[in-house]
């Protein structure tokens, strides 16, 4: 444990997705001293790194934060639940593992809002220095880099089908959704590493820990960003309920991720100038764009019952059968465990006209009952389920702290559903699920379809269902948007505008959501903003 009052070079709050990759790039070569907070505790529990573990830590709140949201107004006032991890390796520990990148034209519209070298050019030697592609480098992968990405490690019979169903339905054969085109039906790869989950914490953390330039610090949760003179000079924390400070001849970087980042900002005075007064936060520089942009996808999980018992159902459901799949496991790291389950899937254009797909398609080995996965448990029954996942909603939500308290939860809103658009595209996304279940390849395969049901046909029908159902795709970014605008939170370089020697680099930087999982942006995103603090140092000495 670090004496009170220590000095570090650099400052990294949150070991999650994004503070795993900082913390050990800035410590690489042993010239800089730097101290990384993560509020909970380490990454031991064996079920973080059985790839098909991650239902058994999804909501547990030894390793999870387990958000809600306020209610939702389009969604029946429902509240939905939103996990983040709470561990070494954040919510790459406990998420899917699936390896998305997004489309081009995701950051291509990133520069033409202002934020220079971030366009699809500049972004992509970023995924290709983190990754440890199975299939080997080419133009658009890297080998040799920390993160394992890997092709699925089992064959999954429900989403080869499902696969054929999609390609019969009109949908082109893909077979690699991070080439820079992503129309199309095929297998997913995913951050598992020699059948075992590859965090940013075992890829990235796990080699820098013996470092002696780096120290971690486990529950310890930051509370404010010491500023002094316009400029960020520590960092106050809590450590297993101890107060504590750190001091940065450097920089501090807020990698707390969408929620719990602008929760630090406002905290530290840094926020909606009127919000923090009425909270008796003294207001160090009213800053509208803290907390707000808000943006996640919106996905809607159609669930079917399967005619053959060859679903992850039939092994939740069975003792004798969890314990072989066990035994495959532990001796050869075969068998189901060695998947995520999340096998496959696609994406199209809900209008021929986009320029782009809006709607990805996932293919999961498994359904379970509940409208989300806090308390899900799998149906009695073998089934499979595929998402309909609106990737480019208009909706805007905003994290507003509620309390000085910085142990008391953020207020969260999405505000799903508030346009006719986007309940449009995701209507049309739920119809393809359909059609794609009716295909000759996919048939034999449905006894019957347990969500949205037989019984719903009509455009009210389908409107009424997707918003007592619909849930949150847990992809969340924006809250602490990257820009020039006067409402953009961090600059181009990642520093928070009007505060020296600050920054953030998480998912709350980006200035839209990218088209699919967030965890390989948010990987690329700490990669380079790493590199920029690197520089800058280098310029400054």
């Amino acid at each position: 444990m670090i004496a009170n009052t220590d000095t570090f070079d650099y400052i990294v709050t949150g070991a999650g997705s994004a503070g795993c990759v900082v913390a050990a790039r800035l410590s690489e070569g042993g010239r800089y001293r730097v101290l990384l907070l993560e509020a909970g505790g380490n990454d031991s529990n064996p079920w973080i790194h059985v790839p098909m573990g991650y239902p058994k830590v999804f909501a547990n709140p030894r390793f999870n934060w387990m958000y809600e949201t306020e209610p939702e107004p389009g969604l029946m006032g429902r509240r939905l639940y939103q996990p983040r991890g709470k561990v070494l390796g954040g919510t790459s520990a406990i998420n899917g593992m699936v390896y998305m990148r997004g489309h081009p034209a995701d950051y291509n519209a990133w520069r033409q809002r202002g934020c220079a070298g971030w366009d699809w050019d500049g972004v992509l030697p970023y995924f290709r220095k983190s990754e440890d592609q199975e299939n080997g480098a080419n133009a658009f992968h890297g080998a040799g880099g920390p993160l394992r990405v890997s092709n699925h490690p089992i064959r999954v019979e429900i989403a080869e089908r499902w696969i054929a169903a999609a390609i019969q339905a009109g949908l082109p054969a893909k077979d690699d959704f991070n080439d820079g085109q992503q129309d199309g039906a095929g297998d997913f790869q995913s951050t598992i590493d020699r059948r075992r989950r590859a965090s940013t914490a075992t890829a990235y953390l796990d080699p820098a820990r013996s470092r002696p330039n780096l120290t971690i610090e486990t529950h310890a949760q930051a509370t404010r960003i010491l500023i002094e003179d316009g400029r960020a000079t520590g960092i106050a924390y809590v450590r297993k309920g101890v107060p504590r400070t750190a001091r940065a001849r450097g920089e501090v970087i807020v990698c707390g991720g969408v929620f719990n980042s602008p929760q630090l900002l406002q905290l530290s005075g840094l926020g909606p100038g009127d919000l923090l007064r009425n909270l008796g936060i003294p207001v160090i520089r009213d800053m509208p764009g803290v907390g707000a942009d808000l943006q996640d996808h919106f996905s809607v999980r159609c669930n079917f019952r399967c005619t053959r018992p060859i679903t992850l159902n039939d092994i939740a459901n069975s003792l004798w059968r969890r314990v072989v799949a066990g035994a495959q496991y532990v001796l050869f790291r075969g068998g189901p465990l060695a998947s995520s389950g999340i096998a496959a899937g696609g994406y199209v254009r809900s209008d021929g006209k986009l320029d782009r797909p809006d709607i990805q398609f996932t293919c999961c080995a498994f359904s379970y009952a509940g409208r989300d996965s806090k308390g899900a448990h799998p149906h009695p029954f073998s089934g499979f389920s595929v998402g309909a996942v609106h990737i480019s909603p208009e909706a805007r939500g905003t994290v507003r702290i509620q309390s000085a308290d910085p142990m008391a939860p953020p207020a969260i809103a999405f505000n799903f559903l508030r346009t006719a658009d986007d309940l449009r595209t995701t209507m049309a996304g739920v119809r393809w699920v359909r059609r794609i279940a009716q295909q000759p390849a996919l048939a034999p395969y449905v006894a019957g379809e347990i969500f949205p049901g037989p019984a719903v046909n009509t455009d009210a029908e389908f409107e009424h269902a997707i918003r007592s159902n619909g849930v949150s795709g847990q992809h969340g970014v924006g809250t602490c948007r990257m820009g020039t605008d006067e409402h953009a939170v961090v600059d181009p370089r990642l520093r928070v505008h009007g505060v020296r020697r600050l920054r953030v680099a998480d998912a709350s930087v980006m200035p839209s959501v990218t088209a699919g999982n967030t965890n390989a942006p948010t990987i690329m995103i700490a990669e380079k903003g790493a590199a920029m603090i690197l520089e800058d140092a280098r310029e400054n000495t």
